[in-house]
């Protein structure tokens, strides 16, 4: 027979080249090939690569979003319904396209506080009547309303068309979760344990826990906290630096005091039935969006 000669069989930088030799029979000649194998080193250095790389674009997102929904299923079942399964996949791609595995980590981090903070005291907000609906799993409506600034964010950063850097595409994005997360958390901390409540807009009239529009000291502060926490986690893993995490705090304060007031004026009144909350939190982000890119241009 002849000699084994080596041929790549796959992409060089991950496979091992394979062999490849011939031998003569009586029907001719039979090739016989041994495939290549993975080479650890270069996968565990493509998987860095991806860790590290803050924009990898979608099709390396696409295929490592796939990844963890289908690991995590059980997980994204505690917290959304099949349809919000599947619309979060297309924001987590995208976000993860735009701004990386930190920004991905960032939406993980703001889907499982904020999941957490709506089952406190579930029992007693389903008793009051003012529990989110479906024991609070979240559907398409829920992931648009909180994400829709994001993506918005993230597509403008991949498409390049735009004058404005990726650095502020990605505070901007920063800023409407930070605004969403807090929002989430005064509303449940504010219905699970807000003594006193009263409306955001004058006269600030005193009214019961879940009206709309309504705050509460214990539910303001609580937000404000977890706020902090969220912009000082994007400044741990790379998303902000300094500066940044204070006009996202910043920004998230101003639209979460915007929208609930807005909620305060409009929600439940003639002639705005379309007003739903989803409606008034795609507002709201979009607004801590605008206003953390515009800080951040002259601060």
């Amino acid at each position: 027979g002849g000699r084994p000669s080596r041929v790549a069989t796959a992409e060089p930088s991950l496979i091992r080249e394979g062999l490849v030799s011939s031998r003569g029979t009586r029907g001719g000649a039979r090739v016989l090939v041994q495939t290549g194998a993975i080479d650890p080193a270069s996968a565990v250095s493509a998987v860095q690569g991806f860790v590290l790389d803050g924009s990898p674009g979608l099709r390396a997102a696409a295929m490592a979003n796939t990844a963890v929904f289908t690991s995590g299923f059980g997980v994204l079942r505690l917290g959304l319904t099949l349809a919000g399964i599947a619309h979060s996949w297309f924001l987590g791609t995208v976000v993860m396209a735009a701004f990386g595995v930190g920004g991905y980590a960032l939406v993980c981090a703001y889907f499982i506080v904020g999941s957490a903070v709506t089952k406190i005291k579930l029992k007693e907000k389903q008793a009051e009547g003012i529990a989110e609906a479906r024991g609070g799993l979240r559907g398409p409506g829920s992931v648009w309303g909180s994400g829709t600034a994001g993506i918005l964010c993230a597509i403008a950063a991949l498409s390049g068309w735009t004058p404005m850097s990726l650095e502020l595409w990605r505070i901007g994005f920063v800023a409407s979760f930070c605004s969403k997360l807090s929002d989430t958390t005064a509303s449940e901390i504010g219905k699970a344990y807000g003594k006193t409540t009263y409306m955001s807009t004058p006269p600030f009239k005193l009214v019961p826990r879940g009206t709309e529009g309504a705050v509460s000291v214990e539910g303001t502060v609580a937000g404000i906290v977890v706020s902090g926490l969220f912009a000082g986690l994007a400044f741990i893993i790379g998303q902000l630096d300094a500066v940044g995490v204070g006009v996202c705090v910043l920004a998230a304060f101003i639209a979460t005091t915007f929208e609930s007031m807005l909620g305060a004026a409009v929600q439940g009144r003639k002639g705005f039935d379309w007003m739903s909350n989803d409606v008034v939190n795609g507002i709201q982000i979009t607004l801590a969006a605008g206003v953390a890119i515009a800080l951040r241009t002259i601060v």
